[in-house]
């Protein structure tokens, strides 16, 4: 068992387990009551009080070099370098009371020249675990010429922030100095932040080289041609994406460069909440053995995951090498893109199962970002709400939504890539009167956007969103196609329409002063 030496990282732990297989760590979290074993193999663990990522406790260090680069708002909250040093001080002396440790070294970026070295510093045996999933795995002989990572992640969620210093807000913080090259994470043991936080540096760091980073997921079909699914969570990325009959190159964070698309990481990230075999048997077979679940409700004996049970959190998740999905493309690099397919999940049943988007249409959804939230998904929420998340992954976004629109828009444009919209939320009425679009229905959607055959349809015009609608498409009965005619009333329906197009225009005002005429002209039409 090899063993590593952090000193130049603040770190005195001698006992260090460095990049442990996943076996040891299963032995180590199974002996520290860290998780239990499922009867599939993978490992069920809990991330305590904090079940999601924390987006009001993150804060990005201001500093001269980089402030300027910096969309400073809501999103990315400043913090003094005094506190940062604070917080990193507080995660290296809480660390240092442990009698073990582990540290994980693996690569961001399946492309060498825009690949990044990340090092992960972690207490729990399942946190090092998730990101020997989640980063790309260095073979032995990368491994012994790893050398000084790019970055550093202290993760040192077991113990909490101080809410009395500047600019921290509760007892977590997520703090990132890009100067520092350093991430700190207190008062939250919730995986995700570290996944979150190393797209947020490729984030920060691509659009510097001129490369877009994407919220997107990515496939190919046998011929190399390839396909990109932006949405946010709960669309159907992960799902859409994990088709037998197209090679995965990632499920949630890829880059365009000049030569083609690249995944980011190394594993998979998927939504348990309601999974089943029959409607998503490639991610359900993906949870065996060296799968991580987080907070998902298990029957004590018999260790069988209840899928459906959310009384922990709707925010159930699995994480798994990328491997993992058998028809995965190794290495995770593809093609320019064919088709970039913009997933919303409508609850206000508005918006049709599928349209063709202009590039000017395209730019405009892909800068607003809409999906929307429904009752039961957070605390407060009791009827649909529109949510507009820019670039489809505003939270993780560092530059302003401009920046990675105008890399998409060049993108689209010397590569002729068709964008199109996909509803994969509620038809024939809004949450609580429609229902949930059928996947087998967006699937077939997907499938013909993939044969050419939806491109050659007869379009016709939404008279308030401008989008062109096909008239047909194979497998899907033609009403479900044009929305206002799965509604009852009518008038109904016109009123709900007008009512999200004006939420589309209230939040476009904010990007108003950096876009053109004929992207601002590209919206709802009231």
């Amino acid at each position: 068992m090899s063993t590593i030496d952090l000193s130049q990282h603040g770190i005195s732990v001698t006992n260090v387990l460095h990049n442990p297989s996943p076996s040891i760590l299963y032995e180590q979290a199974l002996r520290r009551g860290e998780g239990k074993l499922l009867a599939s193999g993978g490992l069920a663990v809990r991330s305590g009080k904090k079940t999601g990522r924390s987006p009001k406790d993150k804060r990005i260090v201001r500093h001269p070099d980089s402030e300027g680069n910096i969309w400073w708002g809501d999103v990315n909250m400043a913090v003094d370098d005094h506190t940062f040093l604070v917080n990193r001080q507080r995660a290296i002396d809480f660390l240092n009371t442990r009698d073990q440790l582990y540290c994980i070294d693996g690569f961001a970026g399946w492309v060498q020249d825009h690949r990044i070295k990340v090092r992960v510093i972690a207490l729990n045996a399942y946190h090092a675990l998730f990101m020997h999933n989640m980063l790309i795995r260095p073979t032995r002989e990368q491994l012994a010429s790893f050398g000084k990572p790019d970055y550093v992640i202290y993760n040192a969620g077991a113990f909490p922030a101080d809410p009395l210093q500047p600019d921290i807000s509760s007892n977590a913080s997520i703090c990132l100095n890009f100067e520092r090259a350093e991430f700190v994470i207190l008062g939250s043991q919730y995986a995700g932040e570290m996944k979150k936080g190393v797209f947020t540096i490729m984030n920060y760091l691509m659009p510097k080289k001129g490369v877009l980073s994407m919220h997107c997921s990515a496939n190919e079909s046998e011929d190399g041609k390839v396909s990109i699914f932006f949405g946010l969570s709960g669309t159907g990325k992960t799902t859409l994406s994990a088709d037998p009959r197209r090679k995965l190159i990632g499920d949630d964070e890829h880059c365009w460069t000049d030569q083609g698309v690249f995944n980011i990481e190394g594993g998979c990230y998927a939504k348990a909440i309601q999974l089943s075999p029959e409607k998503e048997p490639e991610i359900f077979a993906a949870i065996r053995y060296g799968a991580v679940l987080e907070n998902v409700v298990y029957d004590e004996a018999a260790r069988e995951v209840d899928y459906n049970d959310a009384s922990i959190t709707e925010n159930t998740r699995v994480s798994y090498p990328v491997e993992f999905i058998p028809n995965a493309r190794i290495p995770c690099v593809g093609q320019h893109p064919n088709h970039v397919i913009f997933l919303t999940c409508d609850a206000f049943g508005v918006l049709p199962p599928v349209a063709e988007l202009t590039p000017d249409q395209a730019m405009y959804h892909f800068i607003s970002g809409y999906t929307a939230k429904v009752a039961g998904t957070e605390v407060g929420v009791t009827e649909p709400q529109a949510t507009f998340s820019a670039c489809f992954g505003a939270a993780f976004m560092v530059w302003h939504p401009a920046k990675y629109a105008e890399l998409l828009a060049a993108r689209l444009q010397r590569h002729g890539a068709k964008a199109w919209l996909v509803n994969t939320g509620w038809t024939g009425g809004p949450y609580g009167v429609g229902k949930r679009m059928s996947l087998k229905y967006t699937r077939a959607i997907i499938d013909a956007i993939h044969d050419g055959s939806l491109e050659r349809a007869a379009k016709v015009e939404d008279p308030i969103f401008g989008v062109r609608i096909p008239t047909s498409c194979t497998n899907v009965p033609a009403e479900v196609l044009q929305p206002r005619n799965t509604w009852q009333d009518k008038a109904a329906y016109d009123d709900k329409a007008k009512h999200l197009a004006a939420l589309f225009r209230k939040n476009f005002t904010k990007f108003e002063a950096g876009t053109s005429e004929r992207i601002r002209a590209a919206g709802p039409r009231i």
